[in-house]
């Protein structure tokens, strides 16, 4: 047994004042009144982020590692990250088993912070692309069907573009226990509503990538917006998303169903200032990520500066950004039973922030993860 008493506390629900919690075995045991000192701070339950193609300096693409799984987890836990889907961007079917096989030795041993896999890709569309790398981006076939049905690989996510997969193939994903996303798209809003109808739930970095509303065509991003059951992932770094096009999105879906991604690439957690992506670099300037046609690349956004975003420049209560991290996701892959909230029965997965939304530790599973800094 392991006891944090801290003086505030954001269960995910409702905030406590003064309250001690007792971890057993990696999960919440009890919440009572505190008897004694308290840490400073604000507890809050951590963060999951649905789509990490990097950090700490590894990219997952091009490092199928473990070591790269607990570099990257390593480098988000820094900011609140308490569970990962590692992202693979459209590549080659060896490239997707290597990164399969190593997912599935990460939840065989249950690595802290992993809980499957998110494959981005390669079933996309050209003309929205974004720097996913064209000569991979490929029809839906049976080399990587196999890799979507196999049963060892925690939580399994992949991003379309609906019009190049069919809402039979669709069926077909949903029924091997896949979590469909629509994304890198320029599709119509009637073949989004088809795939919405086939089973996809989610739209990958909502307004980038994809089909925009218009008056006539609302496309991608209209049909996202005016379907209520979906969730949206957002990157909320200022770059990819204008604030007022986020509140558009926050006041057309119901709440709940707006979550925070980072996208994030190597640089996370690091000062690296560029890298190798497929043939050509990407460069970072402050913290905006290109290509070297200055197309934006993923991003250095980490949970909490998203969360801070969220507070400083939308205006939203820190309660309602820290679900967009942390419920919400985990209500989208049908995990907030076991995470996403601060109560008895769940992961110990916590994150301790200050009065600046900084983090000042965080655990997973009850393990300290990083030290008061």
């Amino acid at each position: 047994m392991q006891q944090i008493s801290v003086a505030r506390l954001f269960d995910g629900q409702n905030w406590q004042q003064n309250v001690t919690l007792t971890i057993d075995a990696g999960r919440i045991h009890s919440i009572q009144p505190a008897d004694g000192a308290v840490l400073q701070g604000t507890l809050v339950p951590g963060f999951i982020d649905v789509q990490v193609n990097g950090g700490g300096g590894a990219l997952f693409n091009t490092d199928t590692s473990l070591e790269a799984l607990r570099t990257m987890v390593k480098a988000h836990a820094q900011f609140g990250s308490t569970a990962l889907l590692p992202t693979v961007i459209t590549d080659s079917v060896a490239v997707m088993q290597q990164a399969a096989d190593v997912i599935a030795q990460a939840i065989a041993s249950k690595e802290s912070g992993i809980l499957g896999v998110h494959f981005e890709g390669p079933h996309l569309s050209v003309p929205k692309k974004g720097v996913h790398p064209e000569p991979h981006i490929r029809p839906l076939s049976a080399a990587e069907l196999a890799i979507y049905r196999r049963t060892d690989l925690g939580i399994k996510l992949v991003t379309v573009a609906p019009e190049n997969i069919s809402p039979e193939q669709i069926k077909d994903l949903v029924k091997a226990d896949v979590i469909v996303c629509l994304g890198h798209s320029n599709a119509d809003a009637a073949t989004v509503q088809a795939a919405l109808a086939a089973g996809a739930t989610g739209f990958t970095h909502l307004y980038n990538a994809m089909s925009p509303l218009t008056s006539r065509e609302p496309g991608v991003v209209g049909a996202a917006l005016a379907d209520p059951h979906s969730w949206c992932g957002i990157i909320l770094d200022g770059f990819h998303v204008h604030p007022l096009a986020v509140k558009v999105a926050l006041a057309a879906k119901p709440k709940g169903k707006l979550l925070i991604v980072t996208d994030a690439m190597s640089p996370v957690g690091t000062s690296q200032t560029e890298f190798d992506f497929f043939d050509g670099k990407v460069i970072r300037d402050g913290n905006k990520l290109t290509n070297l046609n200055g197309n934006l690349a993923g991003s250095v956004l980490d949970m909490a500066s998203a969360v801070s975003y969220a507070v400083k420049v939308l205006g939203l209560e820190l309660s309602e950004a820290v679900r967009m991290a942390s419920l919400y996701p985990a209500e989208f892959l049908g995990i907030s039973l076991e995470r996403g909230q601060i109560k008895a029965g769940a992961a110990a997965d916590l994150v301790l922030l200050n009065d600046e939304g900084l983090v000042q530790q965080c655990w997973l599973e009850g393990q300290t993860f990083i030290e008061t800094r």
